[in-house]
């Protein structure tokens, strides 16, 4: 009987054995099934990033190039400018050239001098209109006072009619386009007589 029974009790052993087995065999599947799909979807994010890194690159290679073309773009159209942006005051000085040859092929005569003075003063008048349009005003500067921003002082000049530290006389005018001088006013400052004049 006692061998009937260790065979019982090996019986039992081997079968809880089998049991542990079966046991183990399902945690180690259950285990490979979750790192399957642990790989699955670590796999399926690193392709994820991959389209990810893909569409990235490629919108900064097309924002690249349209930039690039925009800059180039940009550079022409500088260019152009630059090159043809006087345009329209040069259509009008081309016929103010043409009244000016004219006026030159015409014989200056006793008779005549008073109409050729009127139409070189109207070319003049032409001259500053164009330029007016363009955005060229004169400056005057007689009687204002002196200003070193806007006139360039060639010398200085005792005078009554005028205050001192004002522009007396101008020898060449002043101009601005828009906002921005041109060309100062050359001018004569008027100072206080002397003393040995009074």
């Amino acid at each position: 009987m006692s061998e009937v029974t260790n065979e019982n009790e090996k019986d039992l052993a081997a079968e809880e054995n089998n049991e542990d087995l079966a046991q183990e065999e399902k945690l180690e599947a259950s285990d490979e099934n979750s790192e399957s799909v642990e790989d699955n979807n670590e796999a399926n994010e690193l392709e994820n990033l991959k389209a990810e890194l893909e569409k990235a690159k490629n919108d900064y290679l097309y924002l690249r190039a349209d930039f690039d073309n925009y800059r180039k773009k940009a550079i022409e159209e500088r260019a152009q400018w630059r090159k043809y942006g006087a345009e329209p005051v040069m259509r009008e000085l081309v016929g103010i050239i043409d009244n000016f040859d004219l006026a030159l092929m015409t014989e200056v005569t006793p008779e005549n001098l008073d109409s050729f003075h009127q139409g070189v003063k109207m070319i003049r008048s032409e001259i500053s209109s164009s330029l007016e349009r363009a955005g060229v005003r004169e400056i005057d500067a007689t009687g204002q006072a002196f200003d070193p921003n806007l006139h360039e002082a060639l010398s200085a000049e005792e005078s009554t009619e005028v205050e001192d530290g004002h522009v007396l006389r101008v020898f060449k005018k002043a101009y601005k386009l828009h906002d921005r001088l041109l060309r100062p006013a050359q001018v004569i400052v008027a100072k206080k007589p002397s003393a040995e004049d009074n």
